[in-house]
């Protein structure tokens, strides 16, 4: 009864990451929310077998009554948002908060941090897939060559940065077939830099 299917795995992380991160466990309704079940039922589904097979224990006279039994075999995980898409080509939209998602500890350190999912190819060279996962950490200011997430006309774009003399700003892709941007440094706004890597197999 210990073997646990990759999405038993997925609800344990979650509920793990959010207690780590906020000291109290999600709801059924945020479980369901988070995987995108059709109704509560399926994360009570998910939960009623981790208990049963040891992984959760739960007060069922609480709405966040789920703790997680000994030590799991996967580290903590951090709750981070999730802000939307990222142009890995030419800029397509700006974003706003939408949700949360769990990204190992090591992988964001200090600072805040949000996810985002490229969209586009243009980034490819440098292993960025269209519907791949990126962690980015919230700064305003790069060095030259880092890949960052930069609002271009108040739209979003993920390209690697490099300052012109002339004090424009080249945003350049990792992928000859697509043009680099090039702007002047004022109608460019850094929004962070790329710091990880999520990818579902």
């Amino acid at each position: 009864m210990n073997y646990l299917t990759s999405r038993q795995r997925d609800v344990l992380d979650f509920v793990e990451g959010r207690i780590v991160a906020h000291g109290v466990a999600p709801t059924l309704q945020e479980i369901s929310t988070h995987f995108g079940f059709s109704s509560t039922a399926s994360a009570q589904k998910h939960v009623n077998l981790l208990v049963k097979k040891g992984f959760l224990d739960r007060d069922k006279h609480q709405k966040r009554g789920l703790t997680v039994v000994g030590e799991s075999s996967s580290p903590p995980l951090i709750t981070v948002p999730v802000v939307g898409t990222v142009a890995a080509g030419s800029p397509i939209e700006n974003f706003g908060e939408t949700e949360e998602t769990t990204v190992p500890p090591d992988m964001v350190g200090q600072g805040d941090h949000f996810v985002l999912q490229v969209r586009g190819l243009s980034m490819i060279d440098d292993g960025i897939h269209d519907g791949d996962n990126i962690v980015v950490k919230r700064v305003s200011e790069a060095r030259p060559g880092d890949t960052v997430v930069a609002l271009v006309d108040g739209e979003a774009t993920l390209k690697r940065f490099f300052p012109e003399p002339d004090g424009r700003v080249r945003l350049q892709g990792a992928n000859p077939t697509i043009p680099p941007i090039v702007m002047p440094a004022s109608s460019v706004e850094i929004q962070g830099i790329l710091v990880g890597l999520l990818r579902k197999y």
